[in-house]
């Protein structure tokens, strides 16, 4: 018998329990991991708390790396032993689990299964926004809400690789220091600036290309007004609660909005390979470095969320088994 963290109802950090799980055998097209390390991702709270609804009782978590100790009938792209991750099934809160080996990819050798984990998700989230949702290049000019936090200090490094302007926005002058150590072009501190004034100052009144928005409530209309005439307002979080009905008139400008989702970009096995092999490559070659300030047993995932919440972590955070 494992252990792992389960979820019987929604509500606060105390409804993630510590309790035996059965994992069983590999059914057609699974393997069965033993798990080295899981990520610690907003979603998760989501989840948690019924904002995104799962059926429970589940276990939580949606990235996390380790070894394939088992294999099911027709699996053939993998072999006992492999160092795999993943970063979009839900079921990451445990010792081991049994996972479609085709939503796994092979960790190559120079990552560690703790980067692994506080990287597929958030990694592959950051490829995905700013090479196709909006596809960030020299010219371009973004805001990225929640820069020092473990997609944004992502976000600040591929977008300055990328050669891009970006402006992003902490809540605390120690964030701001983090943000630019890892290439933000500006940063706004929202505890005690009007970030829609500061990014009109900052473009001379142009307005962004792009704004990617994980707060929500709070942040969505003043997303809106910093966007520039056809500009693009990326909602892709909840941090403050869910953005309410919007009101089309609201995207003045001709502006466009989406909501994407990993899952929608990696919803076959190519998608998801040719995701992870460019965020492998830009680790490998030093261009992002995956920052960990924050490590938790899996069994403490409660106070793992209680700091996440309160906005006390930094970079990305590691669940270690």
């Amino acid at each position: 018998m494992v252990h792992g963290i389960r979820v019987h109802a929604v509500g606060g950090p105390d409804c993630l329990k510590w309790e035996e799980i059965e994992v069983g055998a590999p059914g057609p097209g699974e393997v069965r991991i033993r798990q080295r390390a899981a990520g610690l991702n907003y979603i998760d709270v989501y989840h948690r708390t019924g904002l995104y609804p799962v059926a429970l009782p589940a276990v939580i978590g949606m990235e996390g790396a380790g070894d394939v100790v088992a294999l099911g009938e027709g699996v053939t792209s993998l072999a006992v032993g492999d160092r795999v991750a993943y970063g979009s099934v839900l079921g990451g809160y445990a010792e081991e689990r049994l996972i479609p080996a085709d939503r796994l990819v092979k960790l190559p050798g120079g990552i560690t299964y703790e980067t692994a984990a506080a990287m597929m998700l958030q990694g592959m989230t950051v490829r995905y926004l700013l090479r196709e949702t909006y596809k960030v290049g020299p010219e371009t000019v973004l805001l990225f809400h929640a820069a020092a936090g473990g997609v944004g200090l992502i976000a600040c490094q591929w977008a300055r690789a990328l050669g891009a302007t970006l402006i992003g926005t902490v809540s605390t002058d120690e964030k701001a220091e983090l943000a630019r150590a890892n290439g933000a072009t500006h940063v706004i501190v929202t505890s005690r600036e009007d970030f829609v004034a500061r990014v009109a100052e900052i473009t001379g009144g142009k307005g962004c290309d792009v704004v990617y928005d994980s707060i929500g409530n709070d942040t969505y209309l003043g997303s809106l007004d910093c966007l520039r005439p056809r500009g693009m307002w990326v909602s892709f979080g909840n941090a403050s609660g869910p953005v309410p009905p919007v009101d089309l008139k609201l995207l003045k400008g001709s502006l466009f909005a989406t909501r994407p989702t990993l899952m929608a970009y990696v919803a076959t096995h190519a998608e998801l390979a040719e995701n992870a092999a460019d965020l492998f490559q830009m680790v490998e070659s030093g261009a992002i470095k995956i920052v960990v300030n924050q490590t938790f047993p899996l069994k403490d995932a409660a106070l793992a969320h209680e700091a996440l919440e309160a906005r006390r972590t930094t970079g990305s955070t590691v669940l270690t088994i």
